[in-house]
């Protein structure tokens, strides 16, 4: 059994704003959603600047149908709450609550690159302080990094396939691959997908500024800089990002809005270091040609990328040979690429999600993204990186790469619907 699916709802929480509609205005305005950290002081790591979610008010969602209570809320850690938020936007984006299916046979699969850090790193305290007495019997079913589709699943009676995978910054574009994967063979026939994240605690900056991959510039503006020659670190960021994966037929029978097709999907893993992405780029590229192969096309037919991109020396680099690898030199010079994290940062595992989000939205509007700040061309980034500003054309298949930490890389393919 082979299926197609397609892409009925979007949700997300961003730093540059609750909510697609304020998140894609920005985008579409080239603003720049990285601000000043605030939530400790940064003195002691050298890291000023974050993606840091700003207009997220819990109590908005107080009493909110298939988001949660006050009490809810103080039994949640934020990567969850992110998620349950951006799968209710989803949801009533899509138009239905799936009741007319069986609940096994709708899904959800929302992971997360860490976790519930947070919560850890505020029990951990007060077992230091007042003993193991004190830890939060709430603390474990908090912090794990599966309760965030196992909330989504008690919100909405979801009853299907529901997991998490944690593959760091391709934790996202991996579940958004999985469900898409599980609807396409017939185990589910809708699914919520996406990745989710939080990370404000000192710690956690300090782990990523000590391994150097964090960018110690100050400038707001030309911090996050993907494939820029000055560029110097990814800015650390946070979200959520969530879709919903629908059965073509029966989206189509419902009179569902349909933002894309995901056609393909290619996962490899590079086999060489634990942060660095494979040089030559080989096994980026094979991820690209899985899924272009799925989705029955060729480079030609791709006319946008969006990229990893994160604003760190190597992974810009060698994505920038993969693409090559992949896509032949000519069409890879021809193909637009940019990268969303110019504008919020790298949301690690929600990154994949988001960024998803942001392909369905390109197709549907037909608007291709600026790599905001970009200005000094790398001869080792020789690509169109769209650092001109946005373009606008018919987009009618694109690319969505995720790099993660240990050499997982996803790749998926988004095509405009065609009866």
């Amino acid at each position: 059994m082979s299926r197609r699916v397609v892409i009925t709802g979007i949700g997300a929480v961003t730093p540059l704003g609750t909510g697609v509609e304020k998140f894609w205005e920005g985008i579409k305005a080239n603003k720049v959603g990285i601000s000043y950290i605030d939530m400790f002081d940064p003195s002691r790591i050298g890291v000023k600047i974050a993606g840091i979610v700003r207009d997220f008010n819990e109590e908005d969602y107080f009493g909110v149908e298939g988001c949660f209570d006050k009490k809810e809320a103080r039994r949640m850690d934020t990567f969850t709450k992110y998620a349950v938020v951006a799968a209710h936007e989803a949801l009533t984006d899509s138009g239905t609550n799936f009741k007319d299916i069986d609940p096994y046979k709708v899904g959800v699969i929302v992971g997360s690159g860490i976790g519930g850090v947070d919560l850890t790193l505020s029990e951990y305290s007060k077992y230091l302080e007042k003993g193991p007495s004190r830890i939060s019997a709430f603390y474990i079913p908090m912090m794990i990094s599966n309760m965030a589709a196992g909330t989504i699943s008690m919100k909405t009676g979801f009853r299907g396939a529901n997991f998490d995978i944690t593959t760091a910054c391709a934790s996202g574009t991996h579940c958004i691959g999985e469900a898409y994967r599980k609807i396409k063979d017939g185990y589910l026939d809708a699914c919520l997908a996406g990745g989710t994240e939080s990370t404000r605690q000192e710690f956690t900056f300090g782990g990523f500024a000590n391994m150097k991959a964090l960018t110690k510039s100050d400038d707001l503006t030309r911090a996050s800089i993907p494939f820029d020659k000055e560029r110097s670190g990814f800015v650390l960021g946070e979200g959520s990002g969530v879709i919903v994966l629908e059965e073509y037929e029966h989206a189509k029978a419902r009179g569902a809005k349909i933002y894309a097709e995901l056609a393909g999907y290619g996962e490899t893993c590079d086999g060489y270091h634990m942060t660095s992405p494979m040089p030559t780029g080989e096994a980026a590229a094979k991820g690209m040609m899985l899924a272009m192969e799925e989705a029955g096309l060729k480079p030609s037919d791709i006319d946008y990328i969006n990229a990893h991109g994160t604003s760190t020396g190597l992974n810009d680099k060698y994505e920038t040979a993969a693409i090559k690898l992949a896509f032949g030199e000519e069409e890879a010079h021809r193909v637009k690429i940019s990268s969303t994290k110019s504008m919020i940062g790298h949301l690690l595992g929600a990154a994949g999600a988001v960024e998803a989000v942001v392909c369905a939205k390109t197709i549907q509007e037909g608007l291709i993204h600026a790599t905001v700040g970009y200005k000094v061309p790398d001869e080792a980034c020789d690509l169109d990186y769209c650092g001109n500003g946005n373009i606008e054309q018919e987009v009618n298949a694109v690319l969505s790469n995720s790099l993660g930490f240990g050499g997982h890389n996803a790749t998926l393919c988004f095509k405009r619907v065609v009866d």
